[in-house]
């Protein structure tokens, strides 16, 4: 690609996270075209938000920001202000509210005081203070305990097993072969679910926090707007969020996703729970309960709750969420990826794009990356391991831009 007076055009497909970053990377710091669009009549993909009775809802379940990348979190506060939220993930389990991941805390809540501070003093004995034991330790032959052994298939069954088998429809064993190793015990007191260095809400909301990203003089934005609508050839770059075996016309099979449906509710009381979510592992067929209230410095009589109910992504139906990464999945994945590999300038990225359950900072720090390493590539002839080409028909030519 020669260099010359001439801007270089880029589309990027996606308003969410990974769009944004990388349309904001490219207009102010390689002051370049670009134009984004969406299918959806609306900015921020996953993590819109929007106003109700004065309390702003995720409309597609809670979005809390965490990171413990202290660039990140300054680049995102040039476009909004954060509140100071912690978040805390509540669980109800034998009937009692408590928080997980399972800590001191919960251990003091759930069982009779006098197992509760031996299991206490055992785990105090034992690890370090602030330690997270998975609770596969707990069940090694070697040094084996009878009351950790315990205390792991307690937490196995009743905030694990049963919250997978809503979760994934009973194949909770097919999503990751090391699921299990991730279910830990914090030796702590620490009931806050993240414990990254900086965590928040922004102060206006997701939606805002991603107009601002995009409001720059280079940018164009295009709701409401099909990428086969688009003549892809007067564009010098295409960066693809979308779903990444729709880009290839599922020619290798459709990627699993479980979907996920909200049932809002308006609630006549101040809060109705004491988290912002509250999981249901063993009762009720929603996995979850959501108060957007709790993320938000606004005192109001009413609130909103969502209860979120999770089934079977179905083509054409309802939305893509949580990406199952099974073996089969994965293989599927990877032809695609292979396919891409094949292909110049167009670039693949975001949770449907990359086949990630990316958190958003994950999603920030990728759209970084792959904008670094194409500059790289561009101004020192270095190589780019996201590659793809223009060979994709359009439907119709977009004018005026």
């Amino acid at each position: 690609m020669s260099h010359n007076n001439l801007k270089k055009k880029n589309l990027i497909v996606g308003a969410g996270f990974s769009g944004a970053v990388m349309a904001q990377k490219l207009a102010d710091t390689l002051n370049e075209d670009v134009l984004v669009i969406d299918k959806a009549p609306n900015l921020a993909g996953a993590c819109y938000d929007y106003d109700k009775n004065n309390i702003k809802i995720h409309k597609f379940g809670s979005h809390i920001f965490h990171t413990n990348y202290e660039y990140i979190w300054k680049y995102l506060n040039k476009f909004s202000k954060f509140n100071t939220y912690m978040h805390k993930n509540g669980a109800l389990i034998d009937g009692i509210s408590v928080t997980l991941p399972f800590n001191l805390n919960t251990i003091n809540k759930i069982f009779p005081k006098i197992f509760a501070s031996k299991l206490e003093y055992k785990l105090m004995n034992k690890y370090q203070y602030s330690a997270k034991i998975p609770i596969i330790d707990f069940k090694r032959k070697v040094f084996w305990d009878k009351d950790f052994d315990f205390l792991a298939n307690y937490i196995y069954q009743n905030t694990f097993f049963n919250q997978a088998q809503k979760q994934w429809n009973s194949r909770s064993f097919e999503i990751e072969p090391d699921c299990v190793s991730k279910i830990s015990v914090f030796i702590s007191k620490d009931d806050r679910y993240y414990q990254d260095k900086f965590q928040g809400v922004p102060k206006d909301g997701y939606t805002k926090l991603i107009e601002n990203i995009l409001n720059h003089k280079n940018i164009k934005i295009l709701t409401s707007t099909d990428y086969k609508d688009i003549n892809i050839g007067s564009f010098d770059r295409i960066f693809y969020t979308g779903p990444i075996d729709e880009f290839f016309d599922y020619k290798y099979g459709v990627l699993e996703y479980r979907s996920a449906y909200f049932d809002f509710i308006d609630i006549d009381k101040e809060f109705y729970q004491l988290y912002g979510v509250m999981n249901y592992p063993n009762n009720y067929d929603f996995v979850k309960i959501h108060e957007f209230k709790h993320y938000m410095d606004k005192k109001t009589d009413n609130t909103i709750i969502a209860k979120e109910y999770v089934k079977d992504f179905i083509l054409g139906e309802n939305e893509r969420f949580y990406p199952i990464l099974n073996e089969k999945n994965i293989k599927i994945y990877k032809k695609y990826k292979n396919e891409a590999k094949k292909l110049d300038n167009i670039y693949f990225l975001g949770r449907l794009g990359d086949f990630k359950n990316y958190e958003i900072d994950k999603a920030i720090k990728r759209a970084f990356e792959l904008f670094d390493a194409i500059k790289f590539r561009e101004y020192s002839n270095a190589d780019v391991d996201f590659r793809a080409n223009d060979r994709i028909k359009a439907n119709s030519a977009l004018t005026g831009f």
